[in-house]
């Protein structure tokens, strides 16, 4: 039962001292300050860690543990780990494959003789990399129900929940992320071993290393550091999150630690004292499908870059709990933030990022809005050419907002000055307009905050988008519901009489707009809806940065009457285990 939260028990203080193993470096004000402005007495917390070359240079927690208890988060603060799981038990799988135990060619049907084709012809590697084409259990319509996740399952039990559904493709032809694939991970270790997949993990990992609070989140209820999670509710009140057994997220996300020991296994990981340099140079590089098409996804990491420089990170998301840890070898720098909410106001993500960046001594921008007018940009306004290529990119106001859009979908953008354009807190992205005198002007857009941006040139006035129309209160209705979108809720119901707004859990409600009987553009955010067909939408499609999400209805009841709450644009992100 989600149960409103009292600030009169919050502590005085929401800020711990930095326990740092040397001189804090000089950053860390600049550090503090970004933690102060988004985490307090009155939040959820987060605690950060920064090591280099193995040693902590930075600590922080910041807001609280328990708000109700009045317990503040601090640098031995226990989180879920949620994803950050998967590259774990990942190691664990392959210190098997190391031993000769396992191979990365094996099959499912070896260690599953039961499990029904294609599946069955899925191997170890096609499971690690997301590419078995099993279906993920997060994403089967309906599943993702309090009814389901807060109950235990054994690893059978678990496996028969989605052993029967319908393949998403053949084994290895492409690639989808996949809660499915890692209990697979997990019952892959039982099998070879014996033993529970966690204990495993604990015995093999945990143990000799020296890794106290790196365990399974089935004991967290024993775990004295262990923080309590949080979400936010319908009207944006923190609220306790939903239950979730931790037999459910199983080895693709059940894990626990505090930050501390998270920093010493990534040491241990990225210094080649786990396993193979062999087994690790295929763990961190990217997949390759049949087709040539690359996909930055190793075996539970993810390689990726900050600043330019090499990284390999990995996040994690999950009832009440958002994690995420990043890695720079070059500079042999590890960060992890650990927040004890599904919906921080700062993503952990852009915290790891930041903090990684003030570490290797090139920060990322900082922007703050300006007041102007939006119309006093008209002159740049138009639609650019991607470095030229075929891609554009349009830039525009709309009822006194800033927008830029690409491939149909709209962000809302923020005037900083000096000619530059963000994205808000949870965007490290942002773009300079350089101003021609023959009104070619030019877009330099920094993705992710690169330090090179990549140009796209002024072709023309923004052509018309695809127009909006307007759809009967019967048809909209037939939208209206919950749907289960991994490990998060998509909500779609009326904002008002005759139109519809959508709201993913712990983020705000978007006013959504249609182009079509069953298409909707969200407006403020770069996404659209595509709803089945149907007296009842039974299904639907959150298309976003070029992924595919499918949803499916689990709320069947009476039309939901409108409510008298406007959407606001705001960063959208989505949830996952």
């Amino acid at each position: 039962m989600k149960t409103m939260l009292s600030v009169a028990l919050l502590a005085t203080s929401a800020f711990t001292t930095p326990l740092l193993a040397q001189t804090a470096p000089d950053w860390a004000p600049q550090a503090d300050a970004l933690l102060e402005r988004h985490f307090n007495a009155a939040t959820p917390g987060v605690t950060v860690i920064v090591t280099r070359d193995g040693e902590v240079i930075y600590q922080r927690g910041a807001g609280m543990a328990d708000l109700e208890a009045g317990v503040a988060a601090d640098t031995d603060t226990v989180y879920r780990l949620a994803s950050v799981t998967k590259h774990i038990a990942s190691a664990a799988l392959l210190q098997l494959v190391d031993a000769g135990q396992v191979s990365l060619d094996d099959t499912v049907a070896d260690y599953l003789p039961d499990y029904p084709e294609p599946g069955a012809s899925a191997t170890i590697r096609q499971l690690l990399n997301h590419t078995s084409g099993i279906q993920s259990y997060t994403g089967i319509p309906g599943w993702m129900v309090e009814a389901n996740t807060a109950r235990a399952y054994t690893t059978a039990e678990l496996i028969a929940e989605f052993a029967d559904q319908p393949a998403q493709f053949q084994p290895g032809e492409s690639w989808s992320y996949n809660n499915s694939g890692y209990v697979l991970v997990g019952a892959v270790i039982e099998a070879a071993t014996g033993q529970d997949w966690h204990r495993v993990v604990e015995e093999r990992i945990s143990a000799p290393l020296g890794l106290e609070t790196l365990r399974y989140g089935g004991i967290e209820d024993q775990v004295a550091e262990m923080a309590a999670g949080y979400t936010l509710g319908e009207d944006g009140e923190t609220v306790t999150a939903r239950a979730i057994d931790m037999s459910v997220p199983h080895a693709a996300g059940a894990l626990i630690a505090n930050t501390e020991d998270l920093a010493a296994w990534a040491h241990a990981l990225h210094g080649g004292e786990v396993i193979s340099d062999a087994l690790y140079a295929q763990m961190i590089a990217p997949t390759i499908l049949p087709d040539g098409t690359e996909i930055d996804y190793g075996f539970g990491l993810v390689p990726d870059d900050v600043r330019g420089r090499e990284s390999i990170s990995h996040g994690g998301g999950i009832f009440g709990f958002s994690t995420y840890n990043l890695y720079v070898p070059g500079d042999n720098v590890f960060v992890a933030t650990f927040a004890n909410t599904d919906s921080p106001a700062l993503r952990t993500d852009v915290i790891a990022r930041r903090m990684a960046s003030f570490a290797i001594g090139d920060p990322y921008p900082v922007f703050t809005e300006i007041e102007a007018d939006p119309e006093s940009f008209e002159a740049y306004f138009g639609e650019y050419q991607i470095d030229g290529g075929p891609d554009t990119r349009q830039f525009y106001a709309r009822d006194g907002q800033l927008y830029t859009q690409r491939e149909g979908s709209e962000s809302v953008v923020y005037a900083a000055g000096d000619d530059r354009f963000f994205y808000g807190a949870n965007s490290l992205s942002y773009f300079e307009m350089l101003p021609s005198e023959d009104g070619a002007h030019v877009m330099n857009m920094h993705s992710q905050g690169a330090s090179d941006p990549v140009p796209a040139v002024w072709t023309g006035p923004v052509p018309d988008g695809p127009e909006t129309i307007e759809l009967p209160a019967e048809t909209l209705s037939r939208y209206v519901g919950d749907y289960s979108l991994g490990a998060g809720t998509l909500t779609v119901r009326f904002a008002d009489a005759s139109n519809l707004e959508a709201q993913m859990t712990g983020q705000p409600a978007f006013a959504i707009a249609a182009v079509g009987e069953t298409e909707f553009l969200v407006q403020g955010v770069s996404a659209r809806l595509v709803f089945d067909a149907g007296d009842r939408a039974p299904a639907v499609t959150l298309l976003q940065g070029g992924r595919e999400m499918r949803a499916g209805l689990f709320l069947f009841g009476q039309r939901i009457e409108p409510s008298r709450r406007r959407a606001k644009p705001s960063p959208q992100t989505s949830s996952r285990l």
